[in-house]
């Protein structure tokens, strides 16, 4: 791997870790203004709320993730084998033009003797 490469992948794998922090620190915001609905908890129970909350909100977004990941590797796929066809075609198609723009050449000086 090249340096470019090799910095590309770590702002890659800085803005995925930021990212990240961002939706963790989402969801202790939103635990607690779940939290702050129940006011009739106590400080201990309160606080079991907010980090059961939080610990199930970060597995979801951690399950969406994944899930998301999957989907676009699947679609990476499937345009990567497109793309391949459509570039197979367009290169076919260039042949078969420069032959008969050849053909027409070779025919037109033939038929010119």
């Amino acid at each position: 791997m090249n340096p470019s490469q090799d910095s590309a992948r770590g702002l890659d794998q800085l803005e995925g870790y930021l990212l990240w922090a961002a939706e963790v620190e989402d969801a202790r915001r939103q635990a607690g203004r779940f939290a702050e609905q129940l006011p009739w908890l106590t400080t201990a129970q309160r606080e079991d709320v907010e980090r059961v909350y939080t610990a199930d909100r970060i597995e979801v977004s951690r399950v969406t993730l994944a899930r998301i990941c999957e989907r676009a590797a699947e679609l990476r796929g499937a345009y990567e084998h497109r793309y391949r066809q459509l570039r197979a075609r367009c290169v076919a198609a260039a042949v078969v033009g420069v032959a008969s723009g050849a053909g027409a050449v070779v025919l037109a000086f033939l038929v010119g003797e």
